[in-house]
């Protein structure tokens, strides 16, 4: 229970900020490692492999369709709670102008089989890290988020 709340948070983290009024806040700062105020494609590639790992259960490197349903639930879930992508005013937007779209299985599934591999999950992570950089400057801050972004 508790690996599935921290990834939820992890997941979800460009939306909840935005929800609060503070657009990619609470993103910057559950990704950004090393405290600078700014997410590297680095470090978003290091937090997606915690994702990763918090929802492969059987720690076997693949996201089987069981395990993908059960982190697409708490995706679900709390963007549900948190009205994200719902028309509320999150900024966010719909499609894969929600960063958490990113992380759809039919994103990361690269092969098609219905299984997300450790590899396939972070092999996403630069067109999803690309489509959060707005302004195209290499970082993700809180200026890459909210209605007027990019």
């Amino acid at each position: 229970m508790f690996r599935t709340l921290a990834a939820s948070l992890l997941v979800l983290a460009p939306a909840l900020a935005s929800a609060q009024g503070n657009p990619g806040a609470h993103f910057v700062e559950n990704w950004d490692l090393n405290a600078d105020g700014q997410v590297t494609l680095e470090e978003a590639t290091e937090r997606r492999g915690d994702v990763f790992l918090t929802f492969d259960a059987n720690d076997d490197g693949i996201l089987d369709g069981e395990e993908h349903d059960m982190f697409d639930q708490a995706r679900a879930q709390d963007m549900q709670e948190h009205g994200v992508g719902q028309g509320h005013g999150t900024g966010q937007g719909n499609g894969m102008r929600n960063p958490a779209n990113g992380m759809l299985r039919a994103v990361t599934d690269a092969d098609g089989d219905g299984k997300v591999s450790r590899a396939e999950f972070l092999a996403a992570v630069p067109a999803w890290f690309q489509s959060m950089d707005s302004n195209s400057d290499g970082v993700i801050t809180t200026d890459d988020f909210g209605p007027n972004r990019g």
